[in-house]
């Protein structure tokens, strides 16, 4: 049962109570629940630590991850502490290492998280063995070079948590995984983790005003989702732009990949990943919340390992200026999510409407451009959360 004061939710499955996005007592309901309950994240693509010794660090809802390829090319997971007092081993965001050593008591870790040395042993409480303090590990797994953690022992197996999203993952990494990176862009958003999540596929031609200023049709598509659990999945034909543009190189926009009939994917994991393959950008979104105000997002863009070098540094200008926090298309969402959150603090329920054919059933195929393909996650979101359905 849950210990904070009970939020009834609507008959409707199209209606969401907007308490659900403002009360602090929720948001952190939800760290225990979900961030830090039985789901599976994903935090990194291993073509970001593409050599012995790189390493990334995080923190997912709070908790601090080491994320280190080791010298036998292994990529393993840790948490982000020392074990022999806690203390954060790694500060830089990334970077290459042989070892990781704590400055508080200087306790070394080669890059396999096994403890290799330590000051003074021989005064340590009796029996002490360095084969006893390596660093801790969370429960970890990997599609297709995609790291995924859960704090969790209870998460069932990635795949079977991956369900039907799995293949539109995979086309969506290229078909094999077999990326290289490109680089970052990072951002807060002011708005709760759930307002950045419930992004939905009938806003695109109506909000973003580049797909008008560029003569841009959306092609034939759906979305459906994935599994219980919520996960969406978009796959649409390709359709890019013709007639006169606004562009002076109409090249940022160009389609050099090998197939319009699925060009576009999107795969949206619960609770806050987002993966985008739209023309050739090949993106993936890592989203943590801060605080029930603030969720941030790293988006990170890769070219294929194949790549020549033109398509390497077209997929690069594609990625700089078409689908980031202020690209030519997607430029709009960050002030559309604070407004959102600010709306949020009003009474009522939010009411999905494209889309629904009837309130009181959840559907799981939905139309390129419905909202209501969001609402199986929020059906989820409420059994997760153990919110009440009214009956009336």
């Amino acid at each position: 049962m849950m210990t904070i004061e009970a939020l009834e939710w609507p008959r409707n499955y199209n209606e969401v109570p907007k308490a659900a996005f403002t009360r602090k007592e929720i948001y952190a309901e939800e760290i225990k629940r979900i961030f830090h309950g039985e789901e599976w994240h994903p935090i990194a693509h291993e073509s970001e630590l593409p050599e012995p010794g790189n390493f990334k660090t995080l923190r997912l809802a709070g908790i601090p991850l080491l994320i280190a390829r080791d010298e036998k090319g292994e990529v393993r997971v840790f948490y982000n502490a020392c074990s022999h007092r806690s203390n954060q081993l790694e500060t830089a965001v990334m970077g290459s290492k042989t070892e990781f050593e704590c400055p508080y008591h200087r306790w070394l870790f080669s890059t396999s998280g096994d403890l290799v040395g330590c000051p003074n042993p021989r005064e340590f409480t009796p029996g002490f063995d360095k084969a006893d303090y390596p660093l801790a590990q969370p429960r970890f797994d990997s599609f297709y070079g995609l790291i995924f953690v859960t704090f969790s022992d209870k998460t069932e197996p990635l795949l079977e948590f991956l369900g039907d999203s799995g293949e539109t993952l995979r086309q969506l990494m290229a078909g094999d995984g077999r990326l290289k990176l490109l680089g970052y862009q990072k951002v807060r958003y002011d708005t709760n983790w759930k307002s950045y999540a419930d992004n939905d596929g009938y806003h695109a031609p109506l909000l973003h005003q580049a797909f008008g200023m560029l003569n841009w049709q959306g092609g034939k598509g759906r979305q459906f989702a994935a599994t219980e659990r919520g996960h969406l999945c978009f796959e649409s034909a390709l359709s890019v732009a013709s007639g006169p543009s606004v562009l002076k190189d109409t090249d940022v926009i160009a389609f050099k990949g090998q197939d319009p009939s699925v060009g576009s994917r999107i795969v949206m994991l619960f609770p806050t990943f987002v993966s985008t393959k739209h023309l050739d950008v090949i993106n993936l979104r890592y989203a943590t919340p801060i605080d029930e105000e603030t969720t941030e997002v790293h988006y990170a863009y890769f070219a294929h390992q194949d790549d020549d070098e033109d398509m390497v540094r077209h997929r690069l200008r594609q990625s700089s200026n078409l689908l980031g926090p202020c690209g030519l298309i997607s430029m709009e969402d960050a002030s559309i999510f604070h407004r959102i959150h600010i709306g949020n603090h009003t009474p009522g329920n939010a009411i999905f409407q494209k889309g629904v054919r009837d309130p009181l059933k959840l559907e799981s195929e939905f139309l390129q451009n419905d909202e209501s393909g969001n609402l199986p996650r929020w059906e989820y979101y409420r059994s997760v959360m153990g919110f009440e359905r009214a009956t009336a």
